[in-house]
């Protein structure tokens, strides 16, 4: 089989993620070009990943790949996606899509036309544990899922200059930067969104235009409810990344604690009886060792749908309806409202919202 030629278009911290899981796709791909501004960054990328062509105008690489990942700054995405699809190349986006609705729709209609692979890189949706927590929940092996929750807390504390210190060019704040990952889970565990609140702050992160630290809720059409605290600012964590699945038998819970992630399931727990026991039987589903990004999943994935003709999960319309909840969210927090989330556009027609 022919390999695909990949290139890579940004090689700072975030491609970085993606350059480490390269060697376990040898069998159906190869990086043929690296492009960074800084020419140092992108040498060092090509050769980790074996790439003979290293450029800082990513024009430069298009007749030497069949596809792109870019992962550059938000504001860009639209820009570099636009040149590539129309070059005819697929694309692995880094999240999130676009800034804009408009953008977002303007490359989700270009691909479409001309018959690309667009998919938006949120890798937590193909890691194995995922997966396996999802079909649990899909097959209500525990019962009906009535609350999912999820929290991630990290220290992201930019240096100054640092394009992601502009919301402009962040697209927002935290939520939307990191958050669009978990509202993207959070819709694809528990279903059609109806209405959903945003309150987030930049006190304890400064550094942030926006907002550093989030919390969101969300109601789904069925009466389940889904929840997502995030912050930049933590200087300590107990939870780091944290998803929890509350069943009408049980809760499932996945958590990176100490270099390990663990699937959990709980069960038989004690009757409240005001005394504070709430101990419940715990049994290990699935053991992690590998805590990176793993992007190499979701990356195959992209490869897979190229060489099958296939639709990735992670499509551009199901990327731009977790992208218009975020948006929503956004405008009815500046109006002290509930957002309405109902008809985002996956299910309907997207292009008519």
């Amino acid at each position: 089989m022919t390999k695909i030629r990949m290139g890579i278009i940004g090689c700072g911290g975030m491609a970085g993620s993606h350059q480490n899981a390269y060697s376990e796709l040898s069998d159906i791909m190869e990086v043929t070009a690296t492009c960074d501004i800084v020419l140092d960054r992108a040498q060092k990328a090509a050769e980790m990943v074996g790439a003979q062509q290293v450029v800082t105008d990513y024009k430069e690489m298009v007749d030497n790949v069949d596809a792109v990942l870019i992962s550059l700054p938000h504001d860009l995405h639209h820009e570099c996606g636009m040149f590539f699809l129309k070059a005819g190349k697929h694309i692995l986006m880094e999240k999130p899509m676009c800034n804009t609705e408009e953008e977002c729709i303007e490359l989700i209609e270009t691909a479409e036309q001309e018959k690309l692979v667009l998919m938006t890189a949120y890798p937590v949706r193909y890691w194995p544990v995922v997966m396996k927590m999802k079909e649990l929940v899909d097959s209500k092996t525990y019962g009906e899922a009535f609350q999912m929750s999820i929290w991630t807390e990290q220290l992201t504390k930019y240096h100054e200059g640092h394009w992601a210190l502009s919301a402009k060019r962040l697209g927002g704040g935290q939520f939307f930067s990191h958050g669009c990952h978990y509202v993207d889970l959070l819709l694809w565990f528990m279903g059609k969104p109806v209405k959903g609140f945003h309150m987030g702050t930049n006190f304890g992160t400064p550094w942030m235009e926006k907002e550093g630290t989030s919390n969101a809720v969300i109601e789904f059409e069925n009466g389940a409810l889904g929840y997502h605290f995030g912050t930049w600012g933590a200087r300590g964590t107990r939870l780091g990344y944290s998803f929890h699945v509350h069943c009408t038998e049980g809760m499932l819970e996945y958590s990176r604690v100490d270099g390990v992630g663990k699937l959990y399931f709980h069960s038989q727990m004690n009757p409240e009886k005001a005394n504070m026991d709430t101990s419940s039987k715990t049994e290990v589903i699935m053991v992690e060792d590998d805590t990176t990004k793993k992007t190499q999943y979701e990356t195959r994935h992209f490869l897979e749908c190229i060489i099958n003709n296939t639709k990735p999960l992670t499509d551009g319309p199901s990327s731009l309806q977790g992208l218009r909840a975020i948006w929503r969210m956004y405008e009815a927090e500046e109006q002290n409202k509930i957002a309405d989330l109902r008809g985002l556009g996956v299910e309907e027609d997207w292009k008519s919202v």
